[in-house]
């Protein structure tokens, strides 16, 4: 530390930080343009000069660092004066129509321009006259007429999005920002993401679908959580005449802080379309004509009376197993609380599940054999920035949570963390400098893991002490993955032995050291395995339990871990209790005031649907999810949906599932209601209502308190804060996260143990939640289907950057379509030569249950003999030809590994 003077106010600062951060900490305001706290200072505009007594003319604050003893005067007649010469000098080539720019009133230039009474100057020389809006990327309007060459641009996009897309160009009066060599923003490798304007201190960078909404500094600013992938992002809905107009971020945001990928900053719009459901609709075929042809719109009344009395019916009929109740990721805590206790309270079963049945449900069984705790262990931050090196497997990380992976990319190319991608394609994190790919031939983790950890143990790489302290099995482990020498795992996953003694030496020489994982790992018949594999490598680490190490899965959608967490699960109730446990059962009915709950382990997703088609299943309660674009062989999906005698869809469109229904139910979007999600890193944040709903659509827990009612079982809460109150008393994890926290700005992860407990940001730490963690030893297993002469691919799935899941939403986007408007399917350049195959050729891709269409993407990304697809397009949907054979413990399916042929169409 060391003591400086600033305008006589004696203060100490650590060393070596500036003056102008030192003046901050100590609420002292020094002008800046170029500068930022997120990025490296550069002291360009010369705004921030301030006088150092013994220094020779002034100095700009921001690249100055101070010294014991070192006096500071910010605001003398001098240092006034050349604000104002720098300001004056700017406005001689800045555009003199404050009043009718985007951002009049959030304008940096313009508040100090104000502040120091700048006049606009006399200006008779050349003046810049350059083209407006003239890129064509759809989301970011482009006019340098208005820019101040501050750089914060060009620093945004390579220090925090680390993309490097815009840079300086030509030289003196001629100076200008271009994107990549003078191209295009999307030739240059622009994600879209938008922080460059999020940076941008003028106009010269603005969001283009808000171009022509009015100024942003008079619309109201209602913070809020992104209703998309599990990382948490959080943002600013800007909100004029009760519409949004724009997302804003916010440097308040705890997990990105300014930065959001494209789909959060612009994938909004959906909200606002006019295909939204408004009122209740009730099959009848004699509609022929309308919005919904085959439907007629009706009362909450009717709607809801005839939900009740069917649901209630099948029940007592038939009994509480035919009745199946699918709840949902997309929606908030409480909401999906509200429909396992109306499944289990009310409906006697437990039948109720959601999508984590398709994406991590594997992950939450394997992490709970080896540690007691299926989570996310490590915070985002800590597990990217604190890591020596980050083991990616399984993940595209830049795609499906581009936020983390703009965080794995900065540690990378900033901390210099290293990194290893264990993946069969070549996505984008493998293109960072140093990194080591194992191109593993798909379903064959278990093999690439077991042979590290052979290497590891072979050189001595294993923390010693840690197994002995924490963790029992050891021995198992030793005598299971001994048999896989790197020979034999070179010959079963295709990865060169170097690699991967080389990627063990990596992972055992720098510690702490974080794994990754997402779908590339669970959606397999091994997936319980694949994960038991990752935990067992962590634990032969010693890397649990330790900020910068943990098992990190990271979670497909908005609210996956919050609809685990409260209790959408077939075999546990809210906090992962289980079903079949007397002692449970018998506090589940005490707190909700019934008898009966069942103790029988209920239906998973893809159980109900087969039960549907098989006639045990005779009435489907489906809220917010859509079987027929998630879930696989879609043909037999469609046969069950049409077999099952009533189906219920809650929604705010007409899914491809709502299309089956006999009573939809129009609920509200994230924008429109209160609530909670819970993110991949089990951090409980809010949502906030921005704009009214359409027509008379009403948010989903208010639905689902009107329908327990009238199946006999009041359920009047006042609103989702009560039932979070409510949350709390039954869920351990949760019994500390209450509203007047997380309103109050707290950072609740759980477990929160109770109103006065801070929550857990790093799980495991001195003992894991089992005792000691538990090795297992595994073998490597074949995935269910292989290639053969009849259908020689292997097709891989997953989601590309500007979609997101069943597309539902994102399709509904107009800057997200425009930016990746039709379904592809990569093909290596080797098989598409040898098949005739040329970029854009519609492609024929058939497996043994069903077929789907998409163009051809010819790419190196995939090996030969390995095509990707994915599922965000209904016609090109990669699910009419995945098959339902599923992981024995977690009933997950492989999505991952189908046989198919292709063929030009």
């Amino acid at each position: 530390m060391v003591h400086i003077t600033i305008n006589d106010k004696s203060i100490e600062v650590p060393a070596g930080v500036t003056v102008l951060t030192a003046a901050r900490q100590v609420g002292i305001e020094i002008p800046t343009l170029c500068d930022h706290p997120d990025l490296t200072p550069t002291g360009a505009c010369r705004l921030c000069v301030v006088e150092v007594e013994g220094m020779r003319g002034p100095a700009t604050a921001c690249t100055l660092p101070v010294n014991d003893g070192m006096v500071v005067h910010t605001h003398t007649e001098q240092v006034d004066t050349l604000r104002r010469f720098v300001l004056s000098m700017l406005l001689t080539d800045h555009p003199n129509d404050c009043m009718k720019c985007e951002v009049d009133g959030n304008c940096e230039l313009q508040r100090w321009v104000y502040e120091y009474d700048v006049e606009w100057p006399e200006h008779s020389g050349a003046r810049h006259n350059r083209p407006i809006d003239s890129d064509p990327n759809p989301v970011v309007f482009v006019d340098m007429n208005k820019c101040i060459l501050c750089g914060r641009c060009v620093r945004a996009c390579a220090e925090i999005q680390s993309c490097d897309v815009w840079n300086f160009s030509e030289r003196g009066f001629d100076t200008l920002i271009v994107a990549g060599a003078n191209q295009t923003m999307l030739d240059a490798g622009c994600e879209s993401c938008g922080n460059c304007v999020a940076y941008c201190p003028v106009g010269a960078l603005f969001d283009k679908p808000a171009v022509g909404w009015g100024r942003e500094a008079y619309q109201k600013k209602v913070r809020t959580t992104c209703n998309y992938c599990g990382v948490g992002c959080q943002f600013d809905l800007n909100v004029k005449d009760g519409k949004i107009t724009r997302v804003t971020s916010t440097p308040e945001a705890p997990v990105n802080g300014l930065s959001l990928c494209v789909k959060g900053r612009y994938g909004w719009d959906y909200v606002q379309r006019d295909d939204r459901l408004t009122a209740p609709l009730i099959r009848d075929e004699s509609v022929t004509e309308g919005r919904w042809p085959g439907f007629r719109e009706t009362s909450w009344d009717e709607a809801l009376d005839l939900v009740a009395e069917k649901l209630t019916y099948y029940r007592d009929t038939f009994g509480p197993d035919s009745v199946g109740y699918l709840s949902s990721a997309k929606c908030t805590n409480e909401e999906n609380y509200l429909v396992q206790k109306i499944a289990r309270a009310i409906g006697k079963t437990n039948n109720v599940d959601h999508c984590a049945r398709l994406c991590h449900a594997s992950t939450v069984a394997g992490l709970a054999t080896a540690l007691g705790s299926g989570a996310m262990t490590n915070s985002i931050e800590d597990s990217t920035m604190q890591s020596k090196v980050l083991f990616v497997i399984g993940s595209n990380t830049t795609e499906q949570h581009p936020v983390i992976g703009t965080k794995m990319r900065k540690a990378v190319r900033e901390n210099g963390t290293k990194i290893i991608v264990a993946d069969p394609r070549r996505i984008s994190l493998t293109r960072l400098p140093g990194c080591l790919h194992l191109q593993q031939r798909p379903g064959t983790d278990i093999a690439l893991v077991n042979g590290l950890m052979r290497e590891i143990l072979v050189h001595g790489w294993e923390d010693k002490a840690y197994i002995e302290a924490r963790t029992e099995g050891f021995e198992e482990l030793k005598e299971a993955v001994m048999k896989y020498t790197l020979e034999k795992t070179e010959e079963i996953t295709g990865v060169p032995a170097a690699k991967i003694a080389e990627a063990a030496r990596i992972l055992g020489e720098n510690k702490p050291g974080a794994v990754f994982w997402s779908m590339g790992i669970t959606q397999h018949t091994t997936g319980v395995y694949n994960v038991m594999s990752l935990a067992n490598m962590q634990m032969l680490l010693g890397n649990l339990g330790v900020a910068g190490g943990g098992v990190n899965p990271l979670r497909g959608q908005n609210n996956v871990q919050g609809a685990c967490d409260l209790g959408a699960l077939s075999n546990v109730y809210p906090g992962y209790q289980a079903v079949t446990n007397p002692d449970l059962k018998a506090k589940f009915e005490e707190a909700w005031g019934v008898e009966g709950l069942s103790d029988k382990v209920g239906l998973t997703v893809v159980e109900q649907i087969n039960a549907a088609h098989e006639g045990k299943v005779k009435a489907l309660f489906i809220m917010a999810e859509n079987p027929m674009m998630s879930d696989p062989d879609l043909n037999h999906v469609r046969e069950a949906l049409e077999t099952v005698d009533f189906l219920v869809v809650q929604e705010i469109f007409m899914t491809e599932t709502g299309k089956f229904a006999d009573v939809i139910l129009p609920g509200q979007s994230f924008a429109e209601k209160e609530g909670t999600y819970t993110n991949t890193e089990r951090r409980i944040q809010p949502i906030h209502k921005a704009v009214e709903g359409p027509g008379v659509s009403r948010p989903d827990w208010e639905i689902l308190c009107d329908l327990g009612t009238r199946m006999g079982y009041p359920m009047q809460y006042a609103s989702p804060a009560e039932i979070m109150d409510e949350v709390a008393s039954v869920t351990p994890i949760y019994a500390g996260v209450r509203y007047w926290r997380l309103e109050a700005g707290e950072q609740l992860c759980w477990p929160v143990k109770g109103d006065d407990h801070p929550g857990t940001p790093i799980l495991h730490v001195g003992q894991f939640s089992r005792g000691k963690g538990l090795f297992k030893g595994i073998d490597h297993i074949e995935p269910h289907e292989a290639p053969d002469d009849e259908y020689p691919f292997t097709m891989t799935s997953g989601r590309v950057l500007y979609h997101w899941h069943g597309g539902e939403q994102t399709r509904r986007s107009e800057s997200l379509m425009t930016l990746y408007p039709e379904p592809l399917v990569e093909i290596n350049p080797a098989d598409a030569s040898r098949m005739g195959i040329v970029e854009s050729d519609l492609l024929k891709v058939a497996s043994r249950r069903g077929e789907f269409y998409a163009k051809a993407q010819v790419t190196e990304r995939v090996e030969p003999g390995i095509i990707f697809g994915t599922f965000h397009f209904p016609k090109g949907n990669v699910n009419w030809a995945t098959g339902a054979f599923l992981d024995p413990i977690a009933k997950i399916p492989e999505y991952k590994v189908t046989a198919v042929k292709v063929e030009k169409a």
